[in-house]
C-alpha cells in the first residue's frame, strides 16, 4: 500500500469515529484533489482556531474548487463541518473535512 492509500485509509477511519460511512471513491478523489498537500504533517490538517485558514479554505476549496457564491451560507457549512468533527480534536484532517463539506454542500458532481 502507498503512502496516499495509507492517509486514505486514515481519513476513512477518522470519519467512521465520527458515524459517518465515507464513500470510498468520493474520499479518494477528494484527497487526491488536495495535491501534495496531504504529505506534509503542517499542511495536513486545517487549523479551525485561525481565521485566515478558515477564510482560505473557503476561498479556495469552496468558491474557487466548488463553485459556490461567498455568503454566510459557506461560514455556516464551515462552522458546522467543524463541530461536527469536534472542535478540539487537533488532527482535523484537511481531506476528511473537505469532503464532509462536499457531502454536506451537495457538491459531489465537482468530483465527477
Amino acid at each position: 500500500m502507498g503512502k496516499r492509500d495509507e492517509l486514505i485509509a486514515r481519513y476513512a477511519e477518522a470519519l467512521k469515529t465520527r458515524g459517518i460511512e465515507p464513500d470510498m471513491p468520493l474520499l479518494e478523489k477528494v484527497t487526491i484533489g488536495c495535491g501534495p498537500s496531504i504529505y506534509s504533517a503542517d499542511s495536513e490538517t486545517i487549523a479551525a482556531s485561525d481565521k485566515a485558514e478558515l477564510a482560505r479554505v473557503k476561498a479556495g476549496f469552496l468558491v474557487k474548487k466548488l463553485g459556490l457564491p461567498d455568503g454566510p451560507d459557506l461560514d455556516r457549512a464551515l462552522d458546522e463541518v467543524i463541530e461536527a468533527w469536534g472542535r478540539s480534536d487537533r488532527n482535523k484532517y484537511r481531506a476528511a473535512i473537505y469532503y464532509m463539506l462536499v457531502k454536506k454542500l451537495g457538491r459531489e458532481a465537482a468530483y465527477a
